[in-house]
């Protein structure tokens, strides 16, 4: 099964260049509270949002094929950057199935390229960002969250893969971290969706 997907450029971080699939919301109307109190929405998703959606909190493994299918797609025949190896972004909540995990394993496999599992590591507990708004504090947040095993990221052209683009502070400081410390010559972003 093949999607549709229309892909945003991520400019203005630290990485070499930047691609999210599509949008995660393409909108969303509130239609009251139910019987709990509960507000409810009708959420419109592109479909890669809606895909990751339902992999991300139905666990619907179904999800993993056409994602991997539409990211190897736009890095072979569009984007065109060549990588040596795929890092997953450490995820921020514990799940049972790891959404970024999964698909970055059926990327690799389609590209032909390996997964480092070892190039990063999270190793400090943070903060959802989403809910710090002061750059300042989302910094302090992040500070130290992160190791990296330059043996295994020194001299190399990487692809940082996660599943959503938010503000950008968590993949801007990844990068950074397997630039500096990991002395990675290039790290390209490219994330499943965008807010």
């Amino acid at each position: 099964m093949s999607i549709e997907i229309n892909p945003r450029h991520l400019k203005g971080g630290p990485w070499t260049d930047g691609y999210a699939l599509d949008f995660h919301t393409l909108g969303s109307t509130f239609l009251g509270n139910n019987s709990a109190g509960y507000p409810m929405f009708d959420t419109k998703r592109s479909a890669a949002g809606e895909l990751l959606y339902k992999l991300k909190y139905r666990s619907d493994q179904t999800a993993v094929d056409p994602l991997a299918e539409a990211a190897a797609a736009f890095v072979q025949n569009t984007w065109r950057v060549a990588i040596a190896a795929i890092v997953p972004a450490p995820p921020s909540n514990v799940r049972k199935i790891q959404p970024v995990d999964v698909v970055a394993q059926a990327l690799a496999a389609r590209l032909s390229i390996p997964v480092c599992t070892e190039c990063l590591k999270k190793v400090k507990q943070t903060p959802q960002l989403k809910d710090i708004t002061e750059y300042d504090k989302r910094a302090e947040a992040l500070k130290d969250a992160f190791t990296v095993a330059p043996e295994h990221t020194a001299g190399k052209s990487l692809l940082l893969f996660d599943d959503l683009y938010g503000s950008g502070a968590t993949v801007g400081h990844i990068v950074e971290v397997l630039k500096n410390q990991g002395k990675a010559e290039a790290v390209y972003l490219l994330t499943l969706t965008t807010k």
